[in-house]
């Protein structure tokens, strides 16, 4: 079998699979945040923390719930790594320097999951266990309960309620993320990943010395790593590691956890919204960019520019031969067209073209499909935007299901869209400006310039992952990149659940024959337009200096 076909079987073999999911569990999550009952755990959890999960809250009380739940978890986590040397289970590792610290607090809160260390050499189990992999489920469950407050916001009217914030996070984590989690982590033993408490041990001689390798609940961290769009690894090299990632059948497992909530999510907003349409014309316009950037990803790798190529099948330079081309550029699109950062190849080792799809899918937003909930609230801004500017070509006050799109509400979503690039272009442009930045390059030029590029575009998106040719455990990097992925993440906050009470005060404006019908496809297709304009024009100049102009020299 033909490389190229190998990957488009994978392809047609993971569509399939996110078609089977799709209706059940979108139907299913719908569910879980209507529901008025509550779990027995629920409860014990709801009277441990002293929260009533019965009391409505407006968009200040919910977003407080958001910072303070935020705010807490990245100061335990900081402390439990900053004590890890004083900790049982630590595996001999010392405490984590106080950069570092925060930037790894900052990074799995926020949903990110940028590691500037090595996960094997330098946390221990608690660290893991009780830290991370906990962030993995909670920071996830945040994500979805504010896309589920915005969707509260189309579907009440004449009230400022949104929900509990509460209610949402912990219903969230236990009756979704945890029970696929745990179903996923089996297939993945199965599989051959590695679940234990074991220790540091040797694994025999390899090239002259000794090799070690130390054990632990990768299996269990590894599902929720990509079910939640985190994508932290257990180990450093990420799901390209064995022990993480051990075969194709996981690979596509892997992807498909990626990729099925930020997908399913869109028939939970139709079902909350009372038209499963919408939902559909959301999906389409994610499905068409994911199946474009994945058919453009895999084209730019697997184009031969020589002998070396026609030999390897493609681009296989930072590749694993156990996924080959094809499985190794579905994973990189997923991972970087939602908020994971999981890598199972090395980015910067892919072509230009080939690096530039990976950096762009994350400057759309990461919204094709998108986090777990980020990339649907994403979706919905970028919708009422594109309905505003069909507003003005028509001369019509923007209208989207029934609410009207004012001033207020399209202040809102442009400062949304405007506060990410910011953040990523004024830290690129600093660390380019400044003597210091600059010497974590491995490279000069153009792909220098990637380098960082990718970097803060990576934390401020809250992705994750790296061109990994820039050293980053260094305090500049560490606390700039700490503050993007902090800002990043909770200041687009602000601003959708902001907007979520502003719609949810509005009365239902009745449709007429000049309203737009968001539910067809004309409207998908002119949602995708607005969203690769805003981004070409938003991130053009700066792609244009890195990865275009190494793809065109090459």
């Amino acid at each position: 079998m033909s490389p190229v076909l190998a990957g488009v079987l994978q392809l047609l073999a993971l569509v399939v699979a996110l078609g089977l999911a799709y209706r059940p569990l979108g139907d299913y999550m719908a569910g879980v945040y209507s529901s008025k009952k509550h779990l027995r755990v629920e409860k014990w959890i709801y009277r441990s923390i002293g929260a009533n999960p019965d009391t409505e809250m407006r968009w200040p009380a919910y977003l407080r719930g958001v910072l303070a739940f935020s705010a807490v978890s990245v100061l335990f986590l900081y402390l439990l790594q900053r004590l890890q040397g004083s900790l049982p289970g630590s595996l001999g590792f010392s405490s984590i320097d106080p950069d570092q610290a925060f930037n790894t607090a900052a990074s799995f809160v926020a949903n990110t999951n940028w590691q500037s260390y090595y996960g094997e050499q330098a946390m221990g189990h608690v660290v893991q266990t009780g830290g991370l992999a906990v962030q993995n489920f909670v920071s996830a469950s945040v994500g979805i309960a504010v896309a589920v407050a915005l969707v509260r916001g189309f579907a009440r009217s004449r009230t400022g309620e949104l929900g509990n914030f509460w209610s949402d996070l912990v219903r969230g984590t236990i009756r979704i993320l945890l029970p696929i989690a745990v179903i996923a982590a089996l297939v993945l033993v199965a599989c051959g990943a590695i679940q234990n408490f074991a220790g540091i041990h040797g694994v025999g001689q390899f090239m002259g010395g000794s090799q070690q390798w130390n054990g632990g609940a990768v299996a269990s961290q590894e599902a929720i790593k990509e079910l939640g769009t985190n994508g932290g690894g257990y180990f450093n090299a990420n799901s390209a590691h064995p022990f993480e990632n051990p075969n194709g059948l996981s690979n596509l497992l892997e992807i498909f956890l990626i990729l099925v909530i930020p997908f399913s999510l869109t028939r939970t907003f139709g079902r909350m919204v009372g038209s499963l349409k919408q939902g559909y014309a959301i999906l389409a316009a994610m499905g068409v960019i994911w199946l474009g950037f994945t058919a453009l990803m895999m084209w730019t790798e697997f184009a031969h520019h020589g002998p070396a190529f026609d030999i390897a099948g493609g681009a296989m330079e930072g590749k694993e031969t156990r996924f080959g081309v094809g499985g190794s550029s579905i994973f990189a699109v997923a991972t970087t067209l939602t908020s994971t950062g999981a890598v199972n190849s090395f980015h910067s080792s892919f072509t230009g073209l080939g690096g530039g799809i990976a950096m762009l899918g994350m400057q759309l937003g990461e919204i094709a499909p998108g986090g777990t909930g980020s990339g649907l609230y994403g979706m919905l801004i970028m919708a009422i935007i594109a309905v505003f500017i069909a507003g003005l070509m028509v001369g019509r006050t923007p209208e989207y299901l029934g609410k009207k799109i004012g001033t207020r509400e399209i202040k809102l979503a442009a400062c949304y869209i405007l506060i990410t690039p910011a953040l990523v272009l004024c830290f690129t442009a600093a660390a380019m400006a400044l003597p210091t930045p600059v010497h974590s390059m491995t490279n000069s030029g153009a792909h220098g310039f990637s380098e960082i590029l990718y970097a803060y575009t990576s934390g401020a998106n809250n992705n994750g992952s790296a061109f990994a040719g820039l050293n980053a455990d260094t305090q500049w990097f560490n606390t700039t990149i700490g503050l993007a992925m902090l800002l990043g993440r909770f200041l687009p906050m602000v601003f959708v659940l902001a907007l979520a009470g502003s719609l949810a005060e509005q009365r239902p404006v009745p449709a007429t024959l000049g309203t737009l019908g968001t539910h067809k496809p004309l409207f998908s297709g002119l949602l995708v337009g607005t969203i690769m304009i805003v981004a070409g024009l938003t991130y053009f100049p700066a792609l244009a200096l890195g990865p275009l102009a190494e793809g065109l020299a090459s």
